[in-house]
């Protein structure tokens, strides 16, 4: 997650507003041919992919059910080392 990033108001938010265990939706953009490491992130579950337009790109939708807000903000920090990733 970038520096810039509030975890403990997203915690706080996740919190307030779902009740867990929740399905939860993750987007991450990242260039082409890192599809695998996006995977490897929630492997069990299914991951929807699109291509940009030009192919340099790819939008990763996975929806996982996730048991607490510790569990998903898990995931973003994971995602966060895979380089060039956008976590939306």
């Amino acid at each position: 997650m970038n520096k810039s990033f509030d975890v403990t108001s997203f915690k706080e938010k996740l919190d307030a507003e779902t009740a867990f265990p929740s399905l939860y939706m993750f987007k991450f953009i990242v260039a082409s041919g890192k599809e695998e490491e996006v995977a490897a992130l929630l492997p069990n579950n299914e991951m929807t992919i699109k291509t940009s337009s030009k192919g340099t790109y790819i939008s990763a939708t996975i929806k996982a059910m996730m048991p607490s807000s510790d569990a998903i903000i898990d995931v973003y920090r994971k995602a966060a080392a895979i380089e060039g990733v956008i976590s939306l």
